[in-house]
């Protein structure tokens, strides 16, 4: 009798258990091996100014032309890890105060969850400090410690920051700055966009026009063509500068920028571990969205 009463009371409170399940609402069940691709977004009007109050509904994600459903929305400021990397060649000698000044305004900007590194580029390339940190003090004091010479690894330069940020959790970023083009690498423009479509690394690019004295005469500096297909193809933002006055504002906008995207994402609904294309879209008239261009699907074993 004992054993009966016991068996009718284990299965009153599994069928009381299935009951409560069933009334409880069910959390979506993705399939093994599904992942959900981020895009970092920034939304602009027309005058180039933010849009900070766009909904899931304004957002039209495209996968090679083939309409996405968006399965996650946010509007809230995500950490981001950055190497902030400066063209410290001869030409840029006579404003190197200001260019300080101008990456300090994007460091004193980082919140309390981000980190980074500095770094400078010429003939040589130096990232600091070992580790990614979060006292924009200590980073501002590293500054201080970068070197100066010619000529300029601007393609090195982005890779080696690329190099330093593969395997970090989260966003990654690059800003660089330069005055002038590449005139020495190891690694050409093209193998630079490979790395950072692999590591899903954002491409901030700011290019200043300057005069200066090349040792025989005046010359008027150039930006490198490539840091606007940087940003482009990474969802970073281009910023070409015709007066050293304007590092400062343009630092402090690409801080702003990086604390007001918003994160859409999808589960691809091809896996074919192939590139593909990316169109992010607003429907609100008069805005445009930026974000990165192409991605690596994932790819299910076996195929």
């Amino acid at each position: 009798m004992a054993t009966r009463t016991t068996l009718t009371i284990l299965l009153t409170t599994c069928l009381l258990m299935v009951g409560i399940a069933a009334q409880q609402p069910q959390t979506p069940i993705f399939r093994s091996g599904t992942e959900i691709v981020d895009l970092y977004v920034t939304a602009t009007d027309k005058n180039g100014r933010l849009v900070p109050t766009l909904g899931q509904e304004d957002f039209i994600i495209l996968d090679n032309e083939e309409p996405q459903e968006i399965v996650l929305f946010e509007n809230e400021v995500r950490p981001i890890t950055v190497v902030v990397m400066l063209d410290t060649s001869a030409s840029m000698t006579p404003q190197l105060d200001l260019l300080m000044a101008g990456a300090e305004q994007f460091l004193i900007r980082m919140l309390p969850d981000d980190r980074g590194k500095v770094g400078a580029f010429n003939d040589k390339i130096q990232i600091l400090p070992a580790q990614f940190i979060g006292d924009r003090d200590e980073l501002i004091r590293q500054l201080d410690r970068l070197q100066f010479g010619n000529p300029t690894r601007l393609y090195d330069a982005v890779g080696a920051s690329i190099d330093d940020l593969t395997g970090v959790e989260g966003r990654k970023v690059v800003l660089v700055f330069t005055d002038g083009e590449d005139t020495q690498h190891a690694i050409g423009w093209r193998d630079v966009l490979e790395k950072a479509r692999a590591a899903e690394v954002m491409i901030y690019t700011i290019g200043l026009e300057m005069d200066y004295f090349n040792g025989v005469r005046q010359v008027r500096s150039s930006p490198d063509k490539r840091l606007k297909t940087f940003a482009e193809e990474t969802g970073g933002g281009y910023f070409e500068l015709k007066d050293s006055d304007e590092l400062g504002p343009t630092f402090t906008r690409v801080a702003q920028e990086l604390h007001s995207q918003y994160v859409v994402g999808f589960a691809p609904s091809i896996r074919d571990g192939k590139v593909h294309e990316l169109d992010v879209q607003v429907t609100q008239e008069g805005t445009t969205a930026r974000a990165r261009r192409s991605y690596v699907a994932p790819q299910d074993q076996g195929q």
